[in-house]
């Protein structure tokens, strides 16, 4: 494997070059400085280095801004040019300054609505890390949502999953014979790691098995909305179609607000519906 030709930090530094001339039409030294925690000096030399090493022509000085703007030949060189990067910098920068009180990344016109975090303990958290690196099993007390009793149970587990609301563990579990969802915040106690695990991944059916979703605008829309609908999505001729796998099918639907069970719901309240639905209803859970 040929090694990476440049250093991560630069790499980083040169994104958020790229990044933030794009989307705000101008980059000073301040944004790597407040950013990165770097000198004036320093800042000035990557800027330098990016228009010289890596894209030639890329960034203009303006005097009347007092910093650089894309010029008429912008091309992203390291990103791609997805306003998804810009909105994720504006979130770490978010989570930085939650953390860090007096932390000034530059980007105080920005608020964010988070959920709640979940009450997931470090104590139960590492020992499923671990579990997962070293492909072992692990011996789990767990509270269930139907009854709010506590179980034991021994998984194998092999993926963290992020969903906007909750945090949870893809596992074999050996009482359901199958694999499971355990959610983070409903594991008690300290888990116990056991002997190597029995079942990983590549023996996860649903896990590995591949599929599409297909949203359009709801029919009941007019043709008007619908087409508001479709962009506001990026829509390619009035579908978003998204690759995901079986495991992951209802909370990809859950993250776009989609309701399955209420079909006959205010059309401009969800707005878009699953296509290939028929396709789909085998793997849902309702």
């Amino acid at each position: 494997m040929s090694k990476w030709p440049i250093r991560w930090d630069l790499l980083f530094r040169y994104r958020m070059i790229e990044v933030i001339a794009l989307w705000e039409g101008r980059l000073t030294t301040n944004h790597l400085i407040q950013s990165f925690g770097i000198g004036r000096q320093q800042a000035s030399k990557d800027i330098n280095s990016y228009l010289a090493d890596i894209a030639p022509g890329n960034l203009v000085y303006d005097k009347q801004l007092k910093g650089y703007k894309p010029s008429n030949s912008f091309v992203p060189k390291l990103t791609s040019g997805h306003a998804d990067e810009y909105l994720h910098i504006l979130s770490r920068s978010e989570d930085m300054t939650i953390t860090f009180k007096e932390l000034d990344m530059g980007f105080d016109n920005t608020t964010m609505i988070r959920p709640v975090t979940r009450n997931i303990a470090p104590e139960i958290l590492h020992p499923i890390v671990q579990a997962i690196r070293e492909k072992k099993r692990v011996d789990i007390s767990y509270t269930s949502l139907k009854d709010g009793a506590e179980v034991e149970r021994i998984i194998s587990p092999h993926t963290l999953v992020c969903t906007p609301l909750r945090w949870h563990v893809r596992a074999y579990c050996e009482h359901a014979k199958d694999y499971r969802d355990f959610v983070l915040s409903r594991i008690r106690g300290i888990p116990c790691l056991e002997a190597k695990n029995v079942m990983g991944k590549a023996n996860d059916g649903s896990w590995n098995k591949s599929l599409t979703i297909e949203l359009k605008p709801d029919p009941r829309l007019t043709e008007a909305q619908a087409t508001v609908v479709a962009h506001d999505y990026g829509m390619e001729e009035g579908t978003l179609k998204i690759q995901t796998n079986v495991a992951l099918v209802r909370y990809v639907l859950d993250t776009y607000n989609i309701d399955i069970n209420v079909l006959d719901s205010n059309p401009k309240g969800q707005q878009i519906i699953v296509a290939n639905f028929e396709e789909l209803k085998q793997y849902l859970i309702f």
